[in-house]
């Protein structure tokens, strides 16, 4: 059964400045789901508490599946992922930099390079599988990013401002990445942005970060 994600009441201060005030979010059901917002409104902090890898001061993040609470250890942080807004390529090929996560959970030969050049193909660089990552410019590397979560299959996909300093041509491919998700039915996605005019173009539902509280959209 899929995965859903609640969060209940959380609250984050850095600096004795509270950026999260009393957040709630339910999201159960596939597709798209934004959060949306100025920067610096504590879009990032939030997803970061999300995806497990920060601790709120307050509240709770919560997985399930059906009416059962999953357990937040490594089998549940391996049915998620996270990309952030600056990939940071590994110094080898294209192919490598996808495979390695896949190696790490013991997914190795005719398995792994199946879904390594699945998730390039699906993010327009399968023609690139031998090309050294570094030399990607900066909307290529969001893309591998993107394909580098996507081989290992999450439930829930947490995408980070995925266009941040990319360049119009990549922006409107990697939304392109992100509704083909929605149309291939997996995974599900939450994803964070400034931009009101793609918040509005992906959105099945959408969310408002604004003084600290989240507002749905």
């Amino acid at each position: 059964m899929s995965l859903g994600l609640e969060t209940l009441h959380l609250r984050k201060s850095y600096d004795n400045n509270e950026v999260l005030q009393d957040c709630s979010f339910p999201v159960s059901e596939s597709g798209i789901h934004v959060l949306t917002g100025p920067n610096g409104c504590g879009k990032s902090t939030f997803l970061r508490i999300c995806s497990l890898l920060e601790e709120p001061d307050s509240g709770e993040v919560r997985y399930f599946s059906g009416a059962n609470v999953v357990e937040k250890d490594l089998a549940l942080r391996r049915r998620i992922s996270l990309v952030l807004p600056r990939v940071g390529p590994f110094n080898t090929t294209v192919f490598s930099n996808i495979s390695y996560g896949l190696a790490i959970r013991g997914i190795k030969g005719k398995e792994a390079a199946e879904r390594t050049l699945k998730a390039l193909e699906f993010v327009g660089l399968g023609h690139k599988r031998g090309q050294r990552a570094l030399a990607l410019s900066s909307g290529e590397t969001q893309r591998l990013g993107i394909a580098r979560a996507l081989a290992i299959q999450p439930e829930i996909l947490f995408l980070d401002e995925p266009t941040a300093s990319v360049d119009r041509k990549n922006t409107d491919i990697i939304e392109e990445i992100i509704i083909g998700m929605k149309q291939a039915g997996r995974p599900m996605v939450i994803m964070t942005t400034h931009d009101q005019r793609q918040a509005e173009k992906l959105a099945d539902t959408l969310f408002v970060l604004r003084d600290g509280r989240l507002f749905q959209g």
